[in-house]
């Protein structure tokens, strides 16, 4: 049972009972035949016995039968009261089964209920956190108002909850309460505000749902959090990633401008993150072109990765959020997607097929090249082949039509009648919207005449008369040969379209018309009603045309009809009586009869039945029924001007409130030397030195002091300005400065007056060039003013930084080689060119060993170790017009920017001519740092540059341009998700302790096969550390190897162990981030096999 604890959902643990009644048989045949023959007063009497016993494992039997029985959908209320007694049980596995039932009987034994709250009370108070989920769970079914109250508190607490799956939980009991009572709302909405903000991707879906139910007009809820969400989507699991695109679908429509604009202009607009307030305002007053939003396309390109989603509804709404958001050129890369959604089942077929459908009215051009797609299969339902059939008769065009033709022709001949009917008809609307194939589609309906089936020749007949509307003095002898085909036509429609064809077009053919007229005078009383119409009608336009020879039959035609049962019959008969045949009582209607029965008529109009389904979302209920469904909401129409973009940014005073508990706790843990604070869990940053422990005022106060001992400090090698900081760190500072005067006196001759002045320079230009990054939502929220304000409070953070990167370059400035492989370009105003590659000296790297370019206290280390350094191809020399470019993760400390990852690029120039003002152009969403631009670069040189990246815990891919004078070449450069990780030193104590917090959800193991060979600690060492960045933890245990590292964005621990077996090694991994987890777990899988 312990496998299935955590598959208990908050539909009441189907899939857990499921599974559990599956492998549960009864004890005994006596039993089970006590059980079936026995009277209604003493069913389940054994199951009670079990129950009330006093043995825990006759308990649990006994409750996995009874859940078994509750899979099996047979009921068994009746033993409530016992259950109910063991919800106190200590053993956790009974607890959990007794929660599946009470969830699914607590609303229908609302009384007894009741009586267990105190009980339920305690459980949302339980160490295990499924426990407190399931309490919760159970407490939001009793549906009795009196208890709102008690389910608001215990709502409002789960909120706060540390376990993201309680809170999650609380989320869905939102919906349940404020179903039960609606006044509940304004709290409700402030719960919701709350979750909102939640930056666990387990919380996301649930709490989007939520908003949805309770609120989902409230958008100034989402504005603060639109980024997070955009940014969150990937990492959410499926079902919540449905809500919550369909949320910003409705979002988007109401905060961007339309991109259908044709002056729309998509370029990407780099400086639009750092506008100020005003530069938009006069931007969007101004009458220039339309821009894109960066988050309108944010939301875009953060949920296009999901179109390769293995559920079939997260593809479908990120088809219809690019169908109503996205440019009319990008709308196409949906395409291949929902044609993959096509292999699905015949339930998930007919809903995407509709949306095609109605697509593909609009955009043909999208599903053309698909169009084999579309082809019916014998095995495909009729539901199913009728909408093939729709998509192929949009998708017609005159270079496709033969095509189609030739497979309407085998579709024809189909044993399903309906179908065969529908294809007649697409015949009919290709015949029409497609000209030049008119009279080929008309001859082959009227050889469908002859046909044996009925239902076909009927439903020709139909679409031949309204083909004919438009071309009738061409095709008399159509008219005439389905004249004579009359009397073998049966069906009552086609009969009466041949009589509407005689009557309206009577003056074509003369002769044939008043024969017809005389044989349906004979059979008239035995016609059905719509066949009787037609031949008055037919009578009445004769009489006036054709009076001669049809006065008589006309007569005797309408008095057939004066007495006929149907009352339309014999309305239509005094009305046509009156028209035409004048006497005394004749009105002035009398004189237009000519007028009235034979005017011209338009052709009628063959369109699809999805025509105007594109009124509803795509892939809602509405669209799928073409109706207004209960709880539909409406896409709104873009607005003529955009709302205000800054409503999406997030105060930076905002992200400092929510440190400070962290913060206060680092200082109370501190003395314990833990080996990492609460703060690098919590929110990834590096930089823990006291001073981050202060208040904003004290931080901004001591701004000033540090900057003017920034010089003293450079020389002497130590980074810290503050008395209370240096007294906390004293020995690490004295280890650092010795190691740092071992390396001044070997670098003596570079200590001058140029140089120092080359280090001010490049220390400006760094402060004026790169701003501090709190977190993602910052960097892509920030505008001038907050700008101001964040570099004022993280000035403090970042001058430890900044002093020792003035520093490091005086250290190891060698030679101009050694600047290059150390990525010191990036302190030097222009990259280092070199026209060989260098390797790094060991001697160097142990030199550089103790250094550190982060105020990390000392039992956090982070250090690069020794792995065979891969390079990859970043753009080759073909694409690249003689340009060549490689890259690989130096995996060095980035100094750019907390959370940024650093990369270098070697850049060759395989041409016979120079390359001039090489630089990095558009970049993509994510925050890239570039390199300065080289001015020129020879043949056969090559430059290495440093860049970094935020990848935001992500293995998507950046995007960006390499440039030069005369070309521009997208490049995209996509990183494992080893490399995404800074290796963390740690005991072996701390080791175990915080594994034992990644427990659970967090945590994810596989079985290797290993060979003998590699079954040793040092070949295992060596696999691990070339896949991921980690750093190897001692062990003292042979046959068990531990690594530790964080995640470079958000600081959150990941950890790996190989537990050596007989033949296979048990690999384990343990982090926060479940998605990062198994992605890690396959990579070290797949390296150790």
């Amino acid at each position: 049972m312990s496998t299935n604890s955590l598959s208990y959902n908050d539909q009441g643990g189907v899939d857990s009972a499921v599974e559990v009644g599956q492998e549960t048989t009864p004890t005994s045949s006596a039993g089970a035949a006590f059980g079936l023959f026995s009277s209604d007063f003493k069913k389940n009497d054994d199951l009670k016995e079990m129950l009330e016993s006093n043995k825990e494992s006759m308990k649990l039997e006994a409750m996995k039968r009874i859940v078994g029985l509750i899979a099996k959908g047979k009921n068994s209320p009746e033993l409530f009261p016992a259950v109910v007694k063991n919800v106190a049980s200590k053993n956790i596995e009974l607890k959990k089964l007794v929660y599946v039932y009470l969830v699914r009987y607590a609303e229908e034994q609302q009384d007894l209920a009741l009586l267990s709250i105190s009980t339920f009370q305690r459980a949302l108070k339980d160490s295990n956190q499924l426990i407190r989920a399931s309490a919760l769970r159970v407490l939001s079914s009793i549906r009795v108002p009196i208890i709102v109250p008690i389910m608001m508190l215990a709502i409002k607490e789960a909120s706060t909850d540390l376990s993201p799956y309680v809170r999650k939980t609380a989320a869905h009991a939102i919906q349940k309460l404020y179903s039960l009572d609606p006044d509940q709302k304004e709290q409700l909405i402030d719960i919701i505000e709350k979750l909102l903000k939640d930056k666990s991707t387990l919380v996301a879906g649930s709490v989007v749902m939520a908003f949805e139910e309770v609120c989902p007009d409230r958008i100034d809820l989402i504005h603060k959090n639109f980024r997070k969400l955009c940014n969150l989507l990937v990492d959410v699991e499926e079902w919540g990633q449905v809500v919550i695109i369909s949320m910003l679908t409705r979002y988007a429509r109401t905060q961007f401008t339309s991109p259908w604009r044709e002056d729309a202009n998509f370029e990407e607009n780099n400086a639009s993150f750092y506008d100020s307030n005003e530069e938009r305002k006069e931007q969007s007053n101004s009458d220039a072109p339309y821009i894109m939003d960066p988050d309108h396309r944010l939301l875009l390109r953060s949920t296009k990765p999901l179109l390769q989603s293995r559920n079939t509804a997260v593809v479908m709404s990120v088809a219809q959020l690019y169908w109503h958001l996205a440019p009319k050129h990008e709308v196409s890369i949906v395409t291949k997607s929902l044609v993959r959604l096509l292999r699905s089942h015949r339930e998930v077929q007919y809903i995407v097929l509709q949306n095609i459908a109605t697509m593909s009215i609009e955009k043909k051009s999208m599903f053309e090249p698909y169009m084999k797609s579309f082809y019916v299969r014998s095995t495909d339902a009729t539901h199913i082949k009728i909408l093939k059939l729709e998509i192929l008769t949009n998708l017609a065009n005159e270079a496709n039509i033969s095509t189609i033709l030739r497979e309407f022709q085998t579709y024809v001949k189909s044993q399903d009648k309906v179908f065969a009917a529908a294809t007649v008809q697409a015949i009919g609307r290709c015949a029409t919207n497609i000209a030049e194939v008119t009279d080929t589609c008309l001859n082959g309906l009227v050889l469908l005449l002859s046909n044996r089936d009925e239902t076909v020749v009927a439903e020709s007949v139909v679409v031949i008369k309204k083909i004919l509307q438009t071309q009738p003095t061409q095709h008399s002898d159509i008219i005439k040969h389905m004249a004579k085909l009359f009397d073998n036509i049966l069906v009552p429609m086609a009969r009466a379209s041949i009589l509407w064809l005689i009557g309206e077009y009577c003056d074509h053919v003369p002769k044939i018309a008043p024969d017809v007229l005389r044989k349906m005078a004979k059979s008239f009383t035995a016609e059905e009603d719509i066949v009787k119409l037609q031949t008055v009608n037919l009578a009445a336009k004769l009489y006036l045309t054709n009076s001669k020879q049809t006065k008589l039959l006309t007569q005797y035609i309408l008095n057939l009809g004066k007495y006929d049962q149907n009352y339309d019959i014999r309305d239509r008969t005094r009305f046509i009586r009156q028209l035409i045949v004048p006497n005394e009582k004749s009105g002035p209607l009398a004189k237009y009869a000519r007028r009235i029965l034979l005017a011209p008529k338009p052709a009628p109009l063959l369109e699809s039945a999805f025509k105007d389904r594109d009124r509803f979302q795509l892939g809602t209920l509405s669209h799928s029924l073409n109706a207004k469904a209960v709880g539909y909401l409406e896409l709104s129409d873009w607005p003529a001007v955009a709302p205000d973009q800054s409503v999406r940014n997030v105060e930076v005073a905002e992200q400092i409130k929510e440190w400070t508990p962290s913060l206060a706790k680092e200082r109370s843990v501190k003395s314990d030397d833990k080996f990492y604070s609460d703060e690098e869990a919590g929110n990834g940053s590096p930089n823990n030195s006291s001073e981050d422990g202060k208040s904003l005022s004290s931080s901004e106060g001591s701004t000033s002091e540090t900057e003017n001992e920034e010089e003293t400090t450079s020389q002497s090698g130590s980074g810290n300005s503050d008395e209370s900081e240096h007294s906390d760190s004293s020995q690490s500072d004295s280890s650092k400065k010795k190691k740092t005067k071992k390396l001044q006196q070997k670098k003596k001759p570079k200590h001058s007056t140029k140089e120092s002045d080359s280090d001010e320079e490049d220390d400006n230009r760094k402060a004026a060039a790169s701003s501090p990054v709190v977190s993602s939502e910052d960097s892509s929220s920030s505008s001038s003013d907050e700008g101001t304000s964040q570099s004022d409070s993280d000035s403090g953070v970042h001058q430890d930084t900044r002093s020792k990167a003035k520093a490091k370059p005086k250290v190891v400035q060698n030679t101009e080689k050694e600047i290059t492989l150390l990525d010191l370009d990036d302190f030097a105003p222009d990259p280092q060119i070199s026209t060989k590659s260098s390797m790094l000296s060991p001697s160097l790297l142990s030199d550089l060993d103790g250094l550190s370019l982060s105020s990390t206290p000392s039992d956090i280390q982070v250090g690069s170790l020794a792995f065979p350094m891969k390079s990859h191809e970043l753009l080759h020399r073909m694409t690249g017009k003689g340009l060549a470019a490689q890259y690989h993760f130096p995996r060095q400390p980035c100094i750019y920017g907390n959370g940024m990852v650093a990369i270098q690029i070697n850049l060759t120039n395989t041409s016979d001519r120079k390359l001039e003002n090489l630089h990095m152009g558009e970049k993509s969403g994510l925050n890239i740092h570039g390199f300065s631009s080289i001015e020129c670069l020879e043949p056969d040189a090559s430059a290495l540059v440093s860049i970094a990246i935020d990848f935001k815990d992500s293995t998507q891919a950046a995007n960006f341009q390499l440039c030069t004078n005369d070309d521009q070449f997208r490049v995209s450069l996509q990183p494992s998700v080893g490399e995404l990780l800074l290796p963390v030193t740690m005991t072996e104590q701390d080791f175990h302790k915080e594994q034992g917090n990644l427990l659970g959800m967090n945590e994810t193991s596989a079985t290797v096969p290993m060979t003998p060979e590699n079954a040793s600690s040092q070949p295992i060492s060596s696999k691990v550390v070339t896949v991921a960045n980690m750093a190897v933890v001692p062990s003292s245990q042979e046959g068990i190897v531990r690594f530790a590292a964080k995640l470079a964005s958000s600081g959150v621990l990941v950890l790996a162990s190989v537990e050596l077996q007989d033949a296979s090694a048990q690999l384990r991994v343990s982090t926060e981030k479940a998605v990062i987890g198994s992605m890690l777990l396959r990579d070290l899988k797949t390296a150790l096999a």
